[in-house]
């Protein structure tokens, strides 16, 4: 009898962080209301900023306390996602937003997606340096591309997520806009900046 009661203990033991990661795999991450994207450009008159009034995230944490987890270096993240309505986007300009707009082909295409493959993590100073190699999906065109970032942590339980990225149009099939009969040419590199606030959930006791 005691046997198999020290065999039901091991077993228990053994199964324990099993368990755990089932329990408590697909926890979310939640998008703050602070957080920002946008995109700077230039043009042959003047530089121009156009930024995403409303966007997603869907973020997928396999441990207990996400944000701990990560900002320890552990690839805690299961899978995470970036969603951005084309329409979203606001140059402050009716008619650079008319022809941004028709450069991404949001008629057809109405939404920018990026998900994460893979992804590689590092300590820093004052957080983590991270490298992520994802799909990004532009105007109906999916390429990969490799983006970095660094994450620290902010009351509350949130976690800061940083960092810029460089797009050339083209390679995803786009024309820049170009407006003023032709006088003004977008160029056709832009760089996608974002300051994502993610919450995790609190620990269960």
């Amino acid at each position: 009898m005691r046997r198999h009661r020290v065999a039901a203990t091991l077993a228990v033991i053994c199964l324990a962080p099993v368990v755990t990661a089932w329990t408590f795999a697909g926890a979310p991450l939640t998008l703050q209301p602070e957080s920002k994207l946008w995109i700077n450009g230039t043009s042959t008159v003047r530089a121009f900023q156009c930024s995403a009034k409303s966007f997603e995230t869907k973020v997928e944490a396999s441990a207990p306390d996400a944000v701990s987890a990560i900002l320890a270096g552990t690839k805690a993240v299961q899978s995470a996602e970036l969603v951005v309505p084309a329409a979203s986007l606001d140059c402050r300009n009716g008619t650079m937003n008319e022809h941004m707009l028709k450069a991404l082909k949001a008629k057809d295409h109405p939404t920018i997606t990026f998900r994460i493959g893979s992804y590689d993590v590092a300590k820093a100073a004052d957080g983590i340096d991270g490298t992520a190699v994802g799909q990004l999906t532009l105007g109906g065109v999916t390429k990969d591309i490799t983006v970095t970032a660094h994450a620290k942590q902010e009351p509350g339980g949130v976690i800061r997520l940083t960092g810029s990225q460089e797009i050339r149009m083209s390679e995803f099939g786009l024309k820049p806009p170009t407006l003023m009969m032709g006088t003004m040419k977008v160029n056709e590199k832009v760089k996608v900046s974002f300051d994502l606030l993610l919450k995790g959930e609190a620990p269960k006791i």
